[in-house]
């Protein structure tokens, strides 16, 4: 079976045991952002910058590897007509409830961020993707697909993960792994992995990252740097992720 697929089953069963990235707003968040209170995550702890967001009333907004019904109900409640796309059947599902629960339509897409994204060019005004491309081994495609199916003037914004978090043991005390950590070429790497129920996990270089973004065409208009929230690493303040605001400009 292929990684992608392994993955999408193992978030399966992570979003029944409860994974906090599957866990929906509730109804209380939903209403709150229909009157202009509202925030949403890329990565563990830092909110995004609303100016990132804009006004998006009116607008197509996808959601990249983003089901589990935390960013989308939140760009509805903004006013924009709203796409998921996420390779998870449990993360699709949780988006369909709660747009069933609140009375809002959003097209819910099941598919592999991998492959070519099934959607027509300059189809979206943003697209928000969480820290996801963790879960894939090769990123640059993806951002390609990002900036064809934007429109010119159009924003990515997304969470990811600077690498860190891969060379350290499981208490994040102990330098253990070497760089690229990919469980397709280093089999200790994919039984740890097997045996800490991680699903298969990539590290990711700023060059592929951010680097991989100008590549496609994108200009970077502002970052932050975030923790995981929990942990060694959080307490010693050590960034694990980066969040990014890239546009697509007109050349």
């Amino acid at each position: 079976m292929d990684y992608q697929s392994e993955n999408a089953r193992t978030i399966d069963r992570w979003v029944d045991e409860g994974w906090q990235w599957g866990v929906p707003i509730s109804h209380d968040t939903f209403v709150a952002a229909q009157h202009g209170d509202w925030d949403i995550l890329l990565t563990p702890t830092k909110p995004v910058p609303h100016e990132w967001i804009g006004d998006v009333r009116g607008k197509r907004v996808l959601g990249l590897a983003s089901g589990g019904a935390q960013q989308m109900p939140i760009m509805v409640a903004l006013g924009a007509q709203c796409t998921v796309l996420d390779y998870s059947s449990r993360q699709c599902e949780r988006e369909t409830e709660v747009a069933q629960r609140e009375g809002y339509e959003i097209e819910v897409v099941q598919a592999d961020m991998t492959k070519p994204l099934p959607f027509e060019d300059e189809s979206f005004d943003l697209i928000i993707n969480p820290v996801s491309n963790c879960y894939i081994e090769q990123v640059r495609p993806v951002f390609r697909e990002c900036h064809r199916v934007l429109k010119t003037g159009g924003s990515l914004i997304g969470g990811y993960d600077n690498g860190i978090n891969y060379i350290f043991d499981d208490d994040e005390t102990t330098l253990t792994n070497t760089l690229p950590f990919n469980p397709l070429h280093d089999e200790r790497v994919r039984q740890m992995l097997l045996r800490t129920d991680c699903g298969m996990q990539f590290s990711h270089t700023l060059d592929e990252q951010i680097g991989g973004q100008l590549e496609a065409g994108f200009v970077l208009r502002a970052l932050y740097e975030d923790t995981n929230g929990e942990g060694n690493l959080h307490e010693h303040h050590v960034p694990t992720f980066v969040a990014t605001w890239s546009m697509k400009m007109s050349h």
